[in-house]
């Protein structure tokens, strides 16, 4: 007989069903069997595990939509081992990680190596995406019917934009046939080229080529007309100006089948954080103004962009210790999300539970996961948190191989104490993560 977990006296929380109450939750054969208030276990179950939750929030397991690991192909910068590691600590318990690596997940062959290479770390769920083009390169299209049957849970090109009108057309209209979602990141490239920051008053002071609102709402513009003309479902993001964001809006007041993401940097930061010429804030898409991070914030309260996502893409020392031009685009933020998530409560914009679906229920959604809910016979995938608890975030202390995070020395209140997949702890903030 599988062992018995009980959790008890833990704030439950599900924003798939707007639960919040003080209450218990069991687990049995990896799989939650019940939860709600003054649950027990049978007297002859003598290897139960009973946990004392003193009150932490209890909520299902993050799902990160947007994940890059450097492995294959850059393995300095982050592996499966370090990447499921910080992502456990970060109480994500799965994640959807990018395809343009080298060699980019264009095949069967490589959806299936990374389906490995994430279950012998035995840590958090990890599910590739598909690219849609071979190599990333936006030419060719790739197998997607294949790639889908592998198991790709949905088709992109990473952070590597479609500029190819035609071969997007012909993408989507292969996908919308397959039922499955293109996932663009939105930036004509034409208009980036050379690009450091967001164009504007300051990137002239500094110095530095700016990146244009138009580069984002150009593409965004076009995809959603695509999306329309061939019925297929598209997702978009991360998303950083505010008419990017009225634009979705529109299309979603049409009854379209548009969704996207934003990250937490794009939703705490803006082009300031730039000043000094501080490459760890060199992000594709770049920092924008205030007011464009201020419009973030609305479409993310209206429901208009959907989900938040980490879109950790680790860089190392010596791609970031740069002058700026040189210098790689990305940031990390496995380990940060929750926290720099859980500001946007602390500072009234959002409700816990509403904060909490950006972060479980939706990105499940929209990738087709049995995830992100507190549900009787979903697998176990939860974590115990306290919103609360003030730390500073430390770069040396994250356990990413690359420390490449704009949140260097911020206080920030709220940290996973207890991340449990499948039944089954995998990180546990008194112990260390094992």
């Amino acid at each position: 007989m599988s062992q018995l977990v009980l959790i008890k006296r833990a704030r439950l929380l599900d924003p798939a069903e707007r639960l919040d109450q003080i209450g218990d939750l069991l687990i049995a054969g990896g799989k939650i069997a019940g939860f709600g208030e003054h649950l027990s276990i049978d007297g002859a179950s003598i290897n139960a595990e009973v946990i004392d939750a003193e009150g932490l929030c209890l909520a299902p397991g993050l799902v990160d939509m947007r994940v890059t690991f450097g492995e294959p192909g850059a393995e300095h910068k982050e592996t499966f081992e370090s990447g499921t590691l910080a992502a456990a600590i970060g109480g994500i318990t799965s994640l959807a990680c990018l395809p343009n690596t080298e060699p980019a997940i264009d095949d069967p062959a490589m959806v299936e190596f990374i389906a490995r290479r994430a279950r012998k770390q035995k840590r958090v769920k990890v599910y590739p995406y598909g690219a849609i083009t071979q190599r990333c390169a936006g030419e060719h299209l790739a197998e997607m019917a294949l790639l889908r049957q592998a198991g790709a849970v949905g088709f992109t090109d990473g952070s590597r934009p479609i500029a190819d009108c035609l071969v997007m057309r012909r993408a989507m209209a292969y996908v919308s046939a397959l039922g499955g979602r293109i996932m663009q990141y939105p930036e004509e490239p034409s208009l980036t080229r050379n690009g450091l920051m967001n164009e504007g008053e300051l990137s002239t002071r500094l110095g530095l080529a700016g990146i244009p609102h138009e580069a984002e709402v150009i593409m965004v513009e076009r995809d959603i007309r695509l999306a329309k003309a061939t019925g297929c479902a598209l997702h978009l993001g991360p998303i950083s100006t505010g008419d990017a964001v009225q634009v979705i809006r529109q299309a979603r007041a049409e009854g379209l089948p548009i969704t996207a993401d934003a990250t937490p940097a794009h939703l705490t930061l803006n082009e300031l954080s730039v000043e000094g010429y501080r490459t760890f804030a060199k992000i594709k898409p770049p920092l924008r103004s205030e007011a464009d991070r201020l419009a973030l914030l609305e479409g993310l309260a209206d429901g208009t962009i959907d989900a938040i996502a980490s879109d950790h893409c680790p860089q190392d020392q010596d791609s970031k210790r740069l002058p700026f031009a040189q210098a790689e685009f990305g940031v990390v933020g496995l380990e940060t999300l929750l926290p720099i998530a859980l500001g946007l409560v602390h500072d009234g914009t959002l409700g816990l539970l509403d904060l909490l679906d950006k972060l479980t229920r939706a990105p499940a959604d929209i990738l087709g996961l049995e995830a992100g809910r507190l549900q009787k016979g979903a697998p176990a995938d939860i974590i115990l948190f306290d919103p609360e608890t003030p730390w500073r975030i430390d770069p040396d202390h994250l356990s990413s191989l690359s420390k490449n995070t704009p949140f260097e020395g911020r206080l920030t209140q709220g940290r996973v104490l207890r991340t449990i997949v499948d039944g089954r702890t995998i990180f546990n903030g008194a112990t260390n993560a094992s």
